[in-house]
């Protein structure tokens, strides 16, 4: 039974983070399938020593696209309500990794009608300088409300939410 009342039924997702330095990354396989080299386990350690791992797949989006390596600093994330084996050190699948580079900020998450994240933290002001795009890429073409965002922005305000003009936010289509 359908209790939205009219309102579409998006998929949010809460997603949580890890930052650290990418210690190693191997191709890996899930399940019966053999290492094909399109899925890759990346080791990180966070600032505290603590290792946690991660699958990347082909869905896994990285920011500006680039080419991630032992070595680099980086965040990580992963949704939050995704089954997850119960190991130690943690194993989540990466929905979204980008390098950390100073004075850049990027927030996952999923941004409602108002363009305000799921935490209530910040907020989007969408002018038309801003470059939306999908995760192949591509100009999206509709409104970025109401979708599983990647946000990628230099600085914002102290306000409760913060508010900020993004340069670039990547549409995580489902």
């Amino acid at each position: 039974m359908d209790f939205n009342f009219g309102r579409p039924n998006f998929r949010r997702n809460r997603f949580e983070s890890v930052t650290g330095t990418i210690v190693d990354m191997v191709p890996t396989r899930i399940g019966n399938r053999r290492a094909n080299g399109c899925m890759i386990f990346v080791t990180l350690e966070d600032m505290n020593e603590n290792t946690v791992n991660f699958v990347m797949t082909p869905t896994t989006f990285v920011v500006d696209f680039e080419t991630l390596s032992v070595g680099m600093n980086c965040t990580f994330w992963y949704a939050a309500d995704a089954p997850a084996p119960l190991i130690y050190p943690p194993q989540y699948n990466a929905v979204a990794a980008a390098q950390v580079k100073n004075g850049q900020f990027v927030d996952v998450g999923f941004y409602n009608m108002s363009l305000v994240n799921d935490s209530q933290t910040l907020q989007l002001n969408m002018d038309g300088s801003v470059d939306v795009r999908t995760t192949n890429n591509q100009y999206f073409q509709g409104s970025p409300a109401n979708h599983n965002l990647a946000v990628v922005y230099s600085s914002s305000t102290r306000s409760i939410p913060a508010q900020t003009t993004p340069m670039k936010v990547y549409v995580l289509c489902d």
